[in-house]
């Protein structure tokens, strides 16, 4: 599996800092109306399980975060982690599909994600880059958390935390509805209902949701004489869900939620890229060769949690949670027989840079084997989290004493085969010839976690100081031939991790705040690495920096500089389909650079009638390897990396402007960004050739690119609003990755026109 995109790594580890526009913070998650307005003390009980909280939580932060608002998402008609992180500081993505199902920030082993507080990777331990991505466009908003407080938030704390918010269970009764039809034949559903009553036993919330999207796809499958459906690229996903939760009517606040929701996708997606020729002549092209790729998975997950605030200063909460994932990925792994000759083989991405023999198996043009992989997974994930919340004075100081302990229990099972395509030299396919099931690959993986924490979060005067420390301890499990009659020997280890923090954040005067924090984080291997000796990733992390806000809250900024030094960086020893696959320590790896973010709303400032945002975000990254690659397989990108070298996907330059004009009933965004080119591998060549010195389409640099998106909107009356959008309004059409297997491109000029509801 490919675990690692290192962008993300120097992304979010290298901390991000908070747009200007940040106080627009998500209410307490799910709290419904009371018979009077909700207490201070049970909005912040809510609060808990949130990252980012509420503005003053951010305001005190001593490190960065982020919060994305639903009114982000949706006036952009964003459905793709990479459109909507684009705007925040210190985060790099690498695009895959061009639509964010395999969001690249969701497959890295070095965050950690979540869903409302609870973990949502389908095995965060044992498998911590799988392939599902909760669908964007059904959140009520995004934390981004990435400085010293992500002890907490385990098991992977040298990346940083991503907490999807699903929607709140409204105050009163609510209906809403928002469709939108584009490019592509792209349609988009999301609908949601929901109430909260009053009951003699108390307060009763519900909410049933439902998220759709089903379109063609941008690209264009070659036909041959056997097939000629070529325009059928695309995906079908939907996500439904409920919400419930009861508010006790008892003299202690009491509240018990369910959730539970399902996501199903159907892709005809593929690995493959294109040869640098061909992807001059049309990127959004697709080989022959890749029309039986198609991934299908199932995710089922639920929760239920208890809160409870015993005592004015004592909360506890307490979240059993479970999920489930299944996943087949059918896709062409590499081409055999070229031209009818035995043990003439190809790698996809060598096949493409040579541009010969193997190119035009690949194109339909010549007689070969196809040979294509089941990847075929399922995931387990189940645990208990308790946590404790106790507040006191002493000395002078206030305190909150957060601590936590969480019982995990996570396994992924590989059951995998190849079958082979027999083609002839006009394309068509004249035999299949079916594999053994689990014969490419029938392995167990399991975690069991133990993980606790004890953070302490103490105010005085200006001051605010939150030291903290996690200790986490694994056994793992490691089985070879998991499903045969005579499985290999059960393969055990037996981890023990801690991370510690300390963050200061001052507040100079009303406007002016100061901050800085030290993190050491951990990031543990999964069990067959850790068993073949790989070591789990450590990281040393500082940042400092300032916010101001000017009284009027016109004009806002934050800068941020940042200092990490990672120690055994864990990667994957390829990407794509060449490689050994095998995870191994890197080494070690330096990443500095500085954070701007600013925003200032014209319009508010000089009393115009309508409202004038200008938002801009910049981020410069310097990460380089402080040894040579470890790494001895020539087909990985992380080998012959000379010290000094460039991480692999990091640019070193991103520029986000967007600025906007809104009305009463109306309004308009445009919004663009720009990327520098990077290496895509450790060696850091300009030429598409491995540690070897063979062609391989995996290497060489990306393109700098820039993207323009556009959005208008006009409300029709309360209810109802239609808005319209043109994404990558110029057709840039550059190279956004060599990973998995050769150049692709982003998504192509999308335009869509829709309507809202809501009510």
């Amino acid at each position: 599996m490919k675990v690692l995109t290192l962008q993300i790594l120097a992304g979010l580890m290298v901390y991000a800092s908070e747009p200007a526009h940040a106080e627009q913070l998500p209410a307490e998650e799910g709290k419904a109306p009371s018979k009077t307005e909700s207490t201070d003390s049970q909005s912040a009980l809510l609060d808990k399980m949130l990252v980012v909280g509420n503005s003053a939580g951010i305001l005190k932060a001593t490190g960065s975060a982020q919060y994305i608002s639903a009114e982000e998402i949706r006036e952009r008609n964003y459905d793709d982690i990479n459109q909507v992180m684009r705007s925040v500081p210190g985060v790099y993505l690498r695009q895959e599909d061009g639509y964010g199902l395999f969001a690249n920030i969701t497959r890295s082993a070095k965050i950690t994600m979540m869903e409302d507080g609870v973990l949502t990777a389908p095995a965060p331990y044992s498998a911590p880059a799988a392939y599902y991505t909760p669908a964007v466009g059904r959140m009520s908003g995004l934390e981004i958390l990435k400085g010293s407080s992500q002890v907490r938030y385990g098991p992977h704390t040298t990346g940083g935390v991503i907490n999807y918010l699903s929607t709140k269970i409204p105050r009163s009764r609510e209906f809403f509805l928002r469709t939108s039809y584009g490019s592509f034949a792209d349609l988009r559903v999301h609908l949601y209902y929901g109430d909260t009553v009053n009951t003699k036993q108390g307060q009763i919330g519900y909410l049933l949701e439902g998220v759709f999207r089903d379109t063609d796809g941008f690209k264009t499958i070659d036909s041959t004489a056997d097939f000629n459906n070529g325009d059928q690229t695309g995906f079908q996903r939907s996500e439904p869900l409920i919400k419930l939760f009861w508010e006790a009517d008892t003299e202690i606040y009491q509240r018990l939620e369910f959730k539970h929701g399902r996501s199903t996708l159907d892709g005809d997606v593929t690995y493959l890229g294109l040869s640098e020729e061909d992807f001059e002549n049309d990127p959004y092209r697709r080989y022959a060769s890749t029309r039986f790729d198609n991934i299908q998975s199932e995710e089922n997950r639920s929760y239920l949690r208890y809160s409870i605030s015993p005592l004015d200063k004592l909360d506890f909460i307490t979240t059993l949670y479970r999920s489930t994932f299944s996943r087949n990925w059918y896709k062409l792994r590499d081409i055999r027989d070229v031209d009818g000759v035995v043990g003439n083989n190809y790698s996809l991405p060598s096949a493409l840079a040579l541009n010969g023999e193997g190119l035009d198996c690949l194109r339909g043009e010549l007689a070969c084997t196809l040979q294509v992989r089941a990847n075929n997974r399922d995931y387990k994930n189940t645990g208990i989290d308790l946590n404790g919340f106790y507040r006191f004075e002493s000395m002078n100081a206030s305190h909150e004493i957060a601590a936590g302990i969480r019982f995990n229990k996570d396994q992924v099972i590989r059951f995998q085969w190849d079958d082979k395509y027999r083609q002839a030299d006009i394309g068509t396919i004249s035999e299949i010839i079916s594999g053994v099931p689990g014969a490419a690959g029938d392995r167990l993986q399991e975690t069991d976690a133990l993980a606790v924490y004890l953070q302490d979060t103490i105010e005085f005067g200006s001051w605010s100081l939150v030291p903290g420390i996690r200790i986490e301890r694994l056994n793992q499990v490691y089985i070879e031939n998991y499903a045969s009659e005579q499985p290999d020997p059960v393969r055990r280890n037996q981890l023990n991790l801690w991370a510690g923090s300390f963050g200061v954040n001052y507040s100079i005067n009303d406007q002016w705040v100061a901050f800085g924090s030290l993190n050491r984080g951990f990031s543990p291997p999964n069990p067959k690495s850790a068993y073949e000796g790989t070591k789990e990733e450590t990281s040393l992390a500082y940042e400092t920096g300032f916010r101001y806000q000017d009284s009027e809250r016109y004009f806002a900024m934050e800068s941020t500089l940042f200092f990490t030094d990672f120690n055994n960086l864990i990667v994957v020893d390829n990407i794509g389909g060449a490689g050994s696959g095998d995870s191994g320590n890197f080494g070690k790896v330096r990443s500095y650079g500085v954070e701007f973010s600013a925003n200032y709303d014209a319009g508010m400032a000089r009393s115009w009638r309508v409202s004038n945002p200008w938002v801009l975000t910049a981020t410069y990254t310097n990460a380089r390897q402080q040894n040579a690659a470890a790494s001895e397989d020539p087909e990985s990108i992380f080998s012959f990396g000379a010290k000094g070298n460039k991480v692999p996907y990091i640019p070193d330059l991103l520029l986000n402007l967007q600025t906007g004009i809104h009305g009463q009933n109306w309004g308009g965004t445009l919004s663009g960004s720009y990327v520098s080119e990077s290496f895509t591998s450790a060696s850091n060549t300009r030429e598409q050739v491995n540690g070897n010195a063979d062609p391989d389409s995996r290497f060489g640099v990306t393109d700098s690119y820039f993207l323009l998106d556009a959005s208008v909107y006009y409300r029709l009356n309360y209810t109802v609003q239609v808005f319209a959008g043109v994404q990558n309004l110029t057709d840039t059409s550059a190279v956004v990755s060599r990973q998995p297997e050769g150049p692709r491109p982003g998504m192509s000029r999308y335009v869509y026109l829709g309507f809202e509801i809501s009510m």
